[in-house]
This record gives C-alpha cells, structure tokens and sequence, in this order.
C-alpha cells in the first residue's frame, strides 16, 4: 500500500532565511545565524490519504491497475496548513486529493522541496499527467527505479537504465520501484518534459515513525549537522541558492527537512541519497545526512588545497616571468648580453662562414644588405619576419657543396642490375653519363627522359640512377600542376610567400648536385596562374639554367650540375619546347620471359619478406608464374604483377596461420587443414604422391559463379622434418598453375589470337596503347549487292584519323583490284562493313592502313591470307608504306598470340635491329616499302 509520509518541521525560519540571502555582501553571515537558529518548535501536518495509480498497457481493454492505500496517522504531528501553501500557491492542496500517478526516476530520487525535471516516454501514462493537471490534481508519486538484479550501479549508464525503464509495465514496474518515494507536484509539461517539485514522502507499506522533538540526541545531532553546513555554505555559492530556492517554495526547516536538505544538495550517489529518503527514523535520517554533509566538507577541503596550490603555481610563474623580463632590460641596459636581432645575424654569419668561398660575389652582396637591413627593422614589424625568412633561405641552400660522385663503370653496372632486371638502353645510357664525367674529371647535368607505358619502372630507375651516381635523390611530380610560383617561385611582397620546388629542393638535399626526379612531366596542367610547361623551360634547359632565377629569392642559381631525370607515359603529350631539350629514354615495358626473372628474383622475395613467410614454407613454382603473367598480367609493366603476387602471399599467410592455430605440431598423417594432406618421410615419391592427389582434387572441384570455390582442398602439403629432432612437422603451401585460381581468382585474359586460320576478310593487325601493345582483327564483310551500290560503313569506336585511314584504305583497295582483277567490279556493287572489334575501347593511329586494304582485298577477291601473319604501317594514296612507332611493343604482342610472320614498314627496320635477341627470336619479318610487296606476302 502506498502511505503518506510526514514529519514534524521547524518554523518561522524561512522568512528569516530568505532575507538574509537577499541581503547581498552580508547573506553569508546572516545565513549562518539562521542556520543555527532552527530549534525544535515544530509543526505538524496530517498524514496524507492517496492512491497510487499506476498507467499499464498490459491489459487488452487498456483499464489501469489500481493499488488501495490508507490512511496512517503519525504520533506527535499536526497539521500545518502555511507549509502546504508554499507548495501549492493555490486554493488547492495535496490533502484534497485521494489518488495520484506513481513516476519511475532513473538517475536520482526526489527530495522534498526540490524540482527535477523528467522525460516521460509511455505516451498512456504521459496523457494521464495531462489529465491529472486539467482536472487541477497536479500531484504524481515519484519512486527510484532499483538497479537490475547483478548489476554494477557504479558503472550503469542512464540510457541504459531509462531504456529498461520504459520495456517495464505494471507489476513488473511495481516490483521494480523502491518502497519510500515523494510526492510531487507537477508544474509543467512541456512536450515529453514533465517538471516535478517535491512535497512529501511515500512509502507503498509502513508509516513515519514518530520521534521526540524534544531529545537532546536528536537536538545535538541536527546542530552538528548545521554546523557542518555552515562551514561548507562558507566555501559554495551554489548551497547558498539551494538554500534560498529550498525556502521559496518549502517555508520553514524542521528536523526532517533538515536531513533532506543535506542530503539532496550532497554530491552522493542515488543508492546513499535513497536510503536517506527511505529512513523513516528521523534521528537515523540525521545521523545519515551528517556523514553525507561530513565527507562533502572534506571534498570542499581539499578542491580549496587544489585551488590555492594553482593559484600558487600560476602566481609563482607569473613573477618569474616579470623578472625573466626585468633581467633581460637590466643586461641590455648594462651592454651583457645581445638582442635577438644581434643573436640572429650571429646564426646567419655563422652558416655562412664555411661556404663564404664558394658563394657568389652577387649573393654576398644581397645577404650583407639584407643583414644591415635587420638591424635597423622592429622585431614586432611584419618587415622583419619577411627578411628574417629571406636570410634563412640564403643562408641555408648549399651553395657550391657537390656531393663526391661515383664514376666507377663497373660499380654502377652491378648496382643497377642489383635494382632492374633487362632495361639494357637504359642502363647503357647511364653508364654512357659516367663514361663521360670520368674522363672530364667532373659531370655535366642532362635532362633524361624515360617513357613508357605505367608500372615499367621508371620512378625507381631514378632512384637507381641516384644510387649508381652516389647523388642525393629528389622527387616531385608536376602531373596536374597549373601555378608557375611552384616552379618559379611566389615574390616576397606575397603573404605566406614560398620558393620553387628546385631552391626546396636544394635546401632538403644539401647538395648542389642532386639528381631531380620530375614524376608525370606529360600531365602539366594550365590555369589562370600561367603556363608551367613554359616556366620549366629554364628550369631544364642546360643553357639557361647555370643562372636559374627564382622569383623568392631573386638571385640567380646554377642549376647546370643538377641531373634531371623525367618520366612521361605518351611522349606525345609532352609539349614540343621541352621534348627539344630532352634525351627520350624509351622503356616499351616487358616480355614475358622478363618478367618471369622479376617475379622469381625481385618482386616474389620482397613481398614474401613483407609478408613474414619463410622459403621453405612455399612453393610457387614457375608454371605459376608463367600463367599468372599470361591470363592476368598482360600489361606492359609489373606493377599488377606485383599486386598478385601480394595476393597469393596473403592468402598463403591466412592458410598457414590456420593451420598452425589450433596445434602447433602436428601428428604424421593427421589432416590439419581441409585438403591438407601430410606426407610421411620425405621422398620424392611420396611428395609426388601428395601433389598428383592435390592437382586430381583442385582438377575435380566445382567452382562457385564468383570464382570461388567453398568445397574446394587447399593447396596444403605438410612434410616432415627428418632434421628436427622432436619430428616436428613443417607446414607448407604448394602453388602451381592448376590451383592458381584459388588465390586469385578466375583468370582475366583469354587468347588474343580467337583464329587459327583467318577467314576471308579477316586480317590481324598490331597496335600500340599507352598500356603496350596489342593484336587486333579487322574484318570486312558484304552487307549488300547491287549495281552502283559501292559503299563502306566503320565501326569499333574509331578516331579521325583512322576513319581517314579507312577511306584511304577503300581507295587504294580498289585501284589495286582493278590492276590484279580487271573483270571484278566487287567494290562498286557492294555495300561493305568494316568492323575493328573491342568496340567499347578507342581506337586511333594511321598505322592500320595496310591492315585494312589486305582485308578488303581479302573479301573481294573470296582468299584468306596467309596463315600466322600480321602486319602494320601506314599507308599512302599510292600504295607507299610509311613508318609506324612503338615497334617494340607491337613485336611483344605479336610474340604473345604466337604469330610468327610480321611485316613493317622499311623505316622501321633500325627500330627492330634494336631489339633484345630474345624478343626477335622465332620471328620473320619482312620490312616493305610498297603495298605491292605485302600483296605477294599474304596472297601469293
């Protein structure tokens, strides 16, 4: 049953309390004699009659569940109407009112004569609080919510208590609240917001028990109590308004609110401030509420300690400062010790002094004003920032400090090899440079620039060069870039203004002699800040740049000693006044034999290295590698290669820290691992045993749509160790070329070449793409025939200049048939459609023109051509063949779909000459001036 609970309560205070906190500079000394002025005449009110209601949606007809209280008289208590009205400032009191709604509180219990503000979430019992105010019953039963039954209160958060709190419905919500709570008044509703002021205690069974106003026990302790609140009142501001709000709305102090009082304002936990409210003994209440109010002066204690020692800290600093200050006047004043300006051209002198020598006579002469300048400049004036970062640019580029190079030939040559494998031009370009600077006794800077399709190599053939030349290595990219000031500089009338890259360059390096690495020069941008491809002409010029000028430091810089290295993917894209001054280093990329050697020698250690897998425990064997880079590595570079390869060494570190987490040793013929078979000994019969049964069940799996294949053994082989003494077993993972795609999936590439004999009017040609070279088909076929119908339709996504080469093509094809076939009107009867496949992919290039007349050729005259044949090069009206490019990448593709009779353009017979052996190897190439020629080759 819920029971109103009441205590007696002292009187006449709250007047006199009130007015001592108005009273401005003297509340603290008034507060506290009124403090001490509560005695024991008491006031009683009646014990309240009430039901508490309890809102449930537990019901299917919605009724709520209703628990009947009565009334319980409390000995030695009267009525006191002047406490009510200071709740209630209305005609309406709690004693009028015979039923009220039970509120659940997560966080802390309601005091008597305190607000707090709830957030009410059930939508039934939130109507009924708006009910309850309309019908002028302004009154709700606030109870603790106890913690869940093995929880830590210490460490529960709020959400989690109010999202508990709003699962619980009827009983199960009565079960859960504490048995004391206040009686409160509700005073607004705002949204889901309900404000709550506490009146009274509640309690579901049992009654306030009485006490003897009059006990001396009971008098010391509520003194003690008070001095206590006195002392801690002396130190918070914040008690002195709890105080003035309690006494608005309350009135007078009595013994019991005495206790409350302490203990709502307390910093104590909700389980501590709710067994105060529980404790229906007042002298038990006091005795709790004096502990709470004890240790909260000792916390007062000791935040004052804290605060004076700060104070004292700062205070300290403060006036060591000031006489840091005074000192450094004091010294100046009396000539012992320089300012900060004469500290600072003491630095600059001082950096200056070993390279005095080698600085130029115009640049000593600027840096010597420059420090005059400082002198005369206010520390605190903008002008001295800017000239003190001037004379630290100056003072810090290395100037005429070379780096000793390496002009050792055979040095070099083992270090770049050690770095590259194949790349044989580019490395005898290099050793060319070192020749040359051996016997000059000093180097000369040149601008090399190497392009290539991505991922050949080509940023760490620099950084190999670097290496060679025993040069400091500096890179930066331009891929982008549209501001001169990152090349020329910003001038220093600019806020925040900065040098160019090259003086960064030469201050980051310490060497006036560095070689320059100029990442993506094809991919020079232009904006509203000017042309970077014409402010890198004096960069790069080796005739301009012995006085290079940079707009920051506006003195001129010999850049000749710098070696700058390029890279570009389309030599065509760089513009043609720097392309001038450049030495074209061409990397076509690679064949397959060399990147088997990169896989096996280079990029296979490192990543395996990466990755923390010993030797010994994989095999990747060579048939791998072959059909890694044939089905899924067919670019030019191996920069994907590389990523494969990272991949199968993941997947190989996953499968064996599977294998090795369950049990470290692993038994003889014990599966370790589905699929896993362990061979007994180490023969090569039982080895070979194990891998035919592996290759038999990765042959016989069924693979998922993605690739995948769930059901499928993994390549485990696990052999024993015959050197290990406690026959531990070594784990280790075979891949070979019939489970590759465990590891990295379906393969991506399929044959280029799709016949092996080509149908009439299907011709292979070679192409050239900025990712290497490729085969192509160019097929032709009648669409329609009929007298004066002679037309042709392109397709496959062709640029300009192919669509000209095709009309070109039409042209020749026809004059050639009217000389071989007189009789044969083919091209004026028929409607023809040329079709160059990979239609989502652009195509463009004159050197399709001989490719294309032999397929319409084909066509109207009903003949294949020879068999295993390709062919490229540009085309005239008269039949001339002109030279075509990329003549190393074509051959590289060529050799990869297996055809071994190409025909080039006469021109380009130096460009094959040039290649490795291994690249011509096999092939038979006929090199034509005249279509006339390639007519005999594929016809005849």
């Amino acid at each position: 049953m819920l029971k109103a609970l009441t205590s007696s309560r002292f009187h006449s205070v709250a007047s006199t309390l009130n007015t001592s906190l108005r009273n401005g500079t003297e509340s603290k000394s008034q507060l506290l004699r009124v403090l001490s002025e509560i005695r024991g005449s008491n006031r009683s009110n009646p014990s309240l009659n009430g039901r508490a209601l309890f809102c449930s949606d537990s019901s299917s007809d919605g009724s709520d569940s209703v628990v009947e209280v009565k009334r319980v008289e409390a000995e030695g208590q009267e009525a006191d109407s002047k406490s009510s009205s200071a709740i209630v400032p209305t005609v309406f009191r709690p004693e009028d009112y015979l039923s009220v709604i039970a509120l659940p509180l997560p966080h802390r219990p309601l005091f008597p004569g305190f607000y707090m503000p709830i957030y009410v979430k059930d939508p039934k019992l939130l109507a009924a609080l708006i009910e309850s105010r309309k019908r002028q019953a302004p009154y709700a039963g606030a109870f603790l919510v106890k913690d869940e039954p093995g929880s830590d209160p210490t460490i529960a958060s709020g959400m989690d208590s109010e999202k508990n709190i709003y699962e619980l419905k009827g009983k199960e919500l009565l079960n859960r609240l504490h048995e004391v709570g206040t009686l409160a008044q509700i005073t607004s509703i705002q949204g889901d917001q309900v404000v709550l002021i506490g009146h009274r205690r509640l309690r579901i069974t049992g009654i306030d028990k009485p006490y003897n106003k009059d006990d001396d026990v009971i008098k010391a302790t509520s003194f003690e109590v008070i001095s206590t609140l006195r002392d801690v009142l002396k130190t918070s501001s914040l008690w002195r308004d709890h105080v003035q709000t309690y006494t608005q709305h309350i009135g007078d102090f009595n013994y019991a609110r005495l206790a409350d009082f302490g203990a709502a304002i307390s910093g104590a936990n909700k389980l501590q401030c709710q067994q105060v409210l529980e404790e229906l003994d007042v002298y038990k209440r006091l005795e709790l509420t004096l502990e709470l109010v004890k240790k909260e002066m000792e916390i007062s204690k000791i935040q004052e300690s804290i605060a004076k020692a700060i104070e004292e800290k700062i205070s300290g600093e403060q006036r060591r400062y000031l006489l840091n200050e005074q000192l450094k006047a004091i010294k100046k004043e009396l000539g012992l010790e320089a300012d900060d300006k004469t500290a600072l051209s003491a630095k600059f002198r001082e950096r200056l002094e070993p390279k005095k020598e080698q600085i130029p006579p115009h640049v000593l002469q600027v840096i010597e004003e420059e420090l005059t300048k400082l002198q005369f400049l206010e520390a605190s004036s903008s002008e001295f920032n800017v000239t003190r970062n001037y004379l630290d640019w100056l003072t810090a580029l290395p100037w005429g400090n070379y780096s000793n190079e390496n002009f050792d030939v055979l040095q070099a040559q083992k270090i770049l090899d050690e770095d590259h494998y194949g790349l044989d031009d580019v490395k005898e370009r290099i050793l060319e440079f070192i020749a040359v600077g051996k016997l000059r006794g000093s180097s000369q800077g040149k601008i090399i620039c190497l392009s290539g399709p991505p991922g050949v190599g080509k940023t760490s053939i620099g950084r190999s060069i670097a290496r060679a030349l025993n040069r400091e290595f500096y890179r930066f990219s331009v891929g982008g870039l549209s501001d001169v000031a990152e090349i020329k500089g910003h001038r220093r009338t600019y806020i925040g203004a900065m040098p160019g890259k090259m003086v960064q360059c030469l201050k980051t390096v310490g060497t006036a002699n560095p070689l320059v690495l100029i990442d993506e020069i094809d991919k020079l941008g232009r904006g509203h800040a000017g042309d970077p491809a014409s402010a890198m002409l004096e960069l790069l010029d080796p005739e301009q740049n012995a006085n290079f000028l940079d707009h920051y430091l506006d003195v001129t810089i010999d850049l000749s000693k710098v070696l700058f290295v390029c890279t570009a993917n389309v030599v065509e894209n760089v513009p043609n006044p720097l392309l001038d001054r450049m030495e074209i280093i061409s990397i076509a990329g690679y064949i397959t034999d060399e990147k088997m050697h990169i896989a096996r020698d280079y990029l296979e250690k490192t990543t395996r290295e990466a990755c923390g897998i010993k030797p010994e425990q994989v095999d990747v064997t060579d048939a791998a590698f072959l059909a890694l880079i044939e089905n899924y590595c067919r670019e030019a570079g191996v920069r994907n290669l590389q990523k494969q390869i990272e991949k199968i060494y993941r997947k190989i570190a996953l499968q064996l820290v599977r294998l090795g987490t369950p049990r470290n040793k692993t038994k003889v013929g014990e599966k370790t691992h589905p699929g896993a078979e362990i061979v007994e000994g180490s023969s090569d019969e039982a080895v070979g045993k194990a891998e035919t049964a592996q290759e038999d069940q990765s042959t016989a799996q069924t693979r998922s749509p993605a690739g995948e294949a769930p059901d499928s053994k993994d390549p485990i082989e696990t052999k024993k160790n015959q050197d290990n003494e406690d026959s531990e077993t070594v784990e280790k993972v075979s891949v070979d070329a019939p489970n590759l795609s465990d590891f990295v999936g379906k393969p991506v590439f399929h044959a280029e070449r799709i016949y092996d004999q080509t149908p009439v009017g299907v011709v292979m040609g070679l192409a050239w793409t900025a990712m290497g070279g490729s085969t192509l088909y160019i097929e032709t076929t009648q669409i329609e025939q009929g007298e004066g119908k002679g037309a042709l339709n392109l397709t496959g996504q062709l640029g300009d200049v192919m669509k000209e080469s095709a009309q070109i093509a039409h042209t020749v094809a026809r004059a050639i048939l009217a000389e071989k076939e007189p009789d044969n009107t083919f091209f004026a009867n028929s409607k023809l459609h040329l079709h160059v496949p990979a239609g989502a992919t652009p195509k463009d290039g004159p050197s399709a023109g001989c490719t294309m007349i032999t397929s319409l050729l084909s066509l109207s005259m009903n003949k294949a051509v020879k068999k295993d044949l390709a062919m490229t090069g540009e085309v005239t009206l008269t039949g001339k063949i002109l030279p075509i490019g990329g003549v190393k990448e074509k051959t590289i593709a060529a050799r990869r779909s297996g055809v071994k009779t190409l025909v080039f353009p006469s021109a380009n017979r130096r460009d094959y000459d040039e290649l490795a052996k291994n690249v011509k190897e096999g092939l038979e190439v006929h090199f034509v001036d005249d279509y006339s020629q390639i007519f005999k080759l594929a016809f005849e």
